[in-house]
């Protein structure tokens, strides 16, 4: 479950159905450690880095990037499984997006807890 909510997150990112700019602001809602998966995690990373671009580009170049950071066997659109345009699934990967980003707030909150001593 949670490997496919990283992946729609992922979807939505590479999607051509946003535009640059907010792609940024989406990236901006969300820190690389809320991805458990290593591959993910990377990619979100490249994703951020490569910054405000559009979408065909970003994908022209994620798969050389996700490679030198240690993936020589990554294959974009085996990761994404689709095409990164079916107007259907976009709010299906919002949704994704915000369920990582509830899960961050969570995780930060408990860390505060946890910080003060005091027990869940």
């Amino acid at each position: 479950m949670r490997e496919e909510i990283e992946r729609d997150t992922l979807r939505l990112l590479c999607s051509e159905l946003i535009q640059p700019a907010t792609r940024l602001r989406l990236i901006g809602i969300l820190q690389e450690a809320v991805f458990a998966d290593p591959l993910h995690r990377v990619m979100y990373e490249e994703i951020a880095a490569i910054g405000e671009m559009p979408a065909k580009r970003l994908r022209e170049l994620l798969p050389g990037r996700v490679t030198l950071r240690g993936f020589p066997d990554f294959d974009l659109k085996e990761v994404l499984e689709r095409d990164g345009s079916r107007d259907e699934d976009i709010d299906h990967w919002f949704e994704s997006l915000l369920e990582l980003s509830e899960a961050q707030q969570e995780a930060k909150t408990e860390g505060k807890k946890k910080a003060m001593g005091q027990s869940a």
